[in-house]
């Protein structure tokens, strides 16, 4: 088109534009309604994908996270004792500053992990008992507001051990700083023998 405009449309030819198609009403209702078309044939199979990808399928492992202000509590929903109870559940605070030990972060260390185990499908629901929080763990990809009377969820899968670190993301009170939240992520044999020491404390 670029060629054809270049040799037709000089001071020398001095050709009436609406003669041709480069300049013609055909040419821009051609490139106005091809990509309108195009962008419909892409949108049907990119709202199956955005479902898809939001509906978390047959986890292995399911976590219940629940923002207070300022803390966050944790249920193992998958898992029943000798008594029949249904879950392990834990509050996680932050560890002041003054009962810290060497090595630990300031304003990011809690009283209990979260524990996971690597290389499992995990689904993550999460809501708020008071105002809305934000569940934030970066190094895991993960990021969803908690909020007051639904159930938001999400997936994720670990690929290595380690101890990973994040914090309530959303500005929820005065002490928005100091809920923050660490997950440690360990082999299934470390994972399984956790949870049977849960299991038999409770």
């Amino acid at each position: 088109m670029l060629s054809s405009i270049l040799y037709e449309f000089n001071k020398h030819t001095r050709v009436i534009s609406h003669k041709y198609l480069t300049h013609g009403t055909t040419i821009e209702i051609i490139w106005t309604i091809t990509p309108a078309i195009i962008l419909v044939l892409v949108a049907f199979p990119s709202f199956k994908l955005i479902y898809l990808m939001d509906e978390v399928v047959d986890p292995a492992i399911t976590l219940k996270v629940i923002g207070h202000q300022w803390y966050w509590s944790y249920e193992y929903s998958d898992y029943a004792d000798k008594n029949g109870n249904t879950s392990i559940n834990f509050d996680s605070y932050m560890i002041p500053t003054n009962d810290l030990t060497p090595g630990q972060f300031r304003l990011l260390e809690v009283d209990e992990k979260v524990v996971l185990p690597i290389n499992t499908h995990i689904r993550v629901i999460i809501t708020s008992a008071d105002v809305i929080h934000s569940w934030a763990v970066p190094s895991l990809g993960v990021k969803l507001d908690a909020i007051p009377g639904r159930l938001n969820q999400t997936g994720f899968l670990a690929n290595r051990p380690g101890i990973f670190y994040g914090q309530c993301s959303e500005i929820c009170g005065a002490n928005h700083a100091f809920m923050p939240i660490v997950v440690e992520t360990v082999n299934l044999e470390t994972y399984c023998l956790y949870i049977n020491e849960r299991l038999s404390s409770n």
